[in-house]
């Protein structure tokens, strides 16, 4: 995010305190759109407490949700019914990764914890003829491109945290509880690394610091 006074930011720390909402969750929707109708098999990188695990379970047969904390694993198993066909694992990507093929694999700002060339031959890999990657990332600012997205996503972030709060205070979700690191790689070099293992994919900065990645497999 490009620097700002610090009282602004300590003013915008505690009203998004107050206001959470999920920059993640925001792309769900989108990802669905990304998606056939229906899918045999889905597998969910960096699957957290479940959400998106769950949507897709509205697509898939079946949905293999992955995540290296063996808490949040435990709490998207809490969330899930049994009637949802869904499965969790905890395992270290991309080295514990289930073999697959699957028709649709999703990561979403997971990426940038993962050695990066190596999880994305690995999700390729994974992926069966005729297939779907998707990917929502983070990336380390850099470019005046970068920044200028940063500074549109300031107040846009203050409009969607009240639209999807009413306004009004409310307790924070819980999507994970391992900590997170800042992304090292800027956009450009994610684009330069993902062409060499994915060709023709597409990728775009977003708002709300994040950018997608999409890739069909023939």
């Amino acid at each position: 995010m490009m620097p700002l006074p610090r009282r602004v930011l300590r003013a915008l720390d505690r009203f998004h305190a107050a206001r959470p909402w999920d920059h993640n969750a925001h792309f769900h929707r989108w990802i669905l759109r990304q998606l056939p109708g229906r899918v045999g098999s889905a597998l969910d990188v960096g699957c957290g407490s479940g959400d998106l695990a769950r949507l897709l379970a509205g697509r898939a047969e079946r949905v293999h949700g992955v995540d290296a904390d063996p808490a949040i694993i435990a709490r998207a198993r809490e969330l899930t019914p049994t009637a949802v066909p869904v499965t969790y694992t905890v395992a270290d990507a991309p080295a514990g990764l289930p073999a697959g093929p699957y028709d649709v694999v999703t990561c979403v700002a997971a990426l940038h914890h993962l050695p990066f060339t190596e999880a994305l031959e690995a999700f390729r890999d994974r992926l069966a003829p005729g297939g779907t990657l998707v990917i929502v990332g983070v990336a380390r600012e850099l470019t005046p491109v970068d920044r200028l997205l940063s500074l549109a996503s300031v107040p846009l972030n203050i409009v969607m945290a009240l639209l999807k709060t009413r306004g009004r205070p409310v307790p924070r979700p819980v999507s994970m509880t391992a900590r997170t690191r800042p992304a090292d790689r800027t956009f450009p070099e994610i684009v330069r690394e993902a062409r060499s293992v994915l060709p023709g994919v597409r990728l775009r900065r977003r708002l709300f610091w994040r950018h997608t990645l999409v890739w069909h497999r023939r």
